[in-house]
């Protein structure tokens, strides 16, 4: 059986994430930095909570240990935290040093938080996955292509920050070629972050990320994905 874990998974695609990978026989991990919702979330799926707050060390460091002590390893972990940032749609000349801050902090200093935790527990692991939730916002063909919904949102410190993640990903891939690292685009998918827009469920926008943690080891790795398969970039 393996073992999963599920950041921002108290809401949205990250609890949708967490009720797929748990039908899918997987042990789940829900982290949450609310206890209380974390907690609640928990109970109504099955999984289990641990209160991990991507924005803090020491609360990443003690989700890693929480789960070393119980399980002695992970399997997938899904980095799917993120905040839509403080910018207001089209006011790029309104965005500042510490809006940037705030919102790479969550969306992609987070996942590195979190995976540099728990790197040591997935290399305990047969066939470790990483996938990173990024968005077809962080795309530069798309955000660029007038044809493309996603050029009609400019969101400077959201839309660099899902680019900086697929960096990310694809740098980790290149430096642990035995675990399998991808980022994904769920698409819109009407949560929280979006204001509850978008076109399709929440099942259908976690159904690329479910498909990307089960991968195993013979899965791609550093690569960038939606529903349909390669994501432009």
């Amino acid at each position: 059986m393996s073992i999963a874990l599920v950041t921002g998974a108290n809401k949205g695609l990250g609890l949708e994430t967490t009720r797929s990978l748990l039908r899918d026989g997987h042990t789940v991990y829900l982290a949450a930095r609310d206890v209380g919702r974390g907690t609640d979330a928990a109970h109504e799926t099955g999984a289990r909570f641990v209160r991990l707050d991507v924005t803090d060390d020491d609360s990443v460091r003690a989700a890693a240990e929480h789960v070393r002590a119980e399980e002695g390893r992970l399997d997938v972990l899904v980095n799917n935290a993120g905040v839509r940032g403080a910018a207001k749609l089209g006011r790029i000349d309104e965005v500042t040093g510490d809006d940037m801050l705030h919102t790479f902090d969550t969306n992609v200093f987070g996942p590195v938080r979190v995976t540099g935790a728990f790197l040591p527990l997935l290399r305990c692991s047969e066939a470790p996955v990483v996938v990173n939730v990024s968005s077809g916002m962080g795309s530069l063909a798309a955000t660029r292509d007038p044809g493309r919904p996603e050029s009609a949102f400019p969101l400077l410190d959201y839309n660099a920050s899902k680019t900086a993640l697929v960096m990310v990903t694809s740098q980790y891939a290149a430096a642990f070629p035995d675990i399998r690292f991808n980022a994904v685009d769920p698409g819109a998918t009407p949560t929280d972050l979006t204001e509850h827009r978008g076109e399709q469920t929440v099942e259908e926008g976690a159904e690329v990320i479910v498909r990307l943690a089960s991968i195993g080891a013979d899965g791609p790795t550093g690569g960038f994905f939606d529903r349909e398969g390669p994501a432009v970039w």
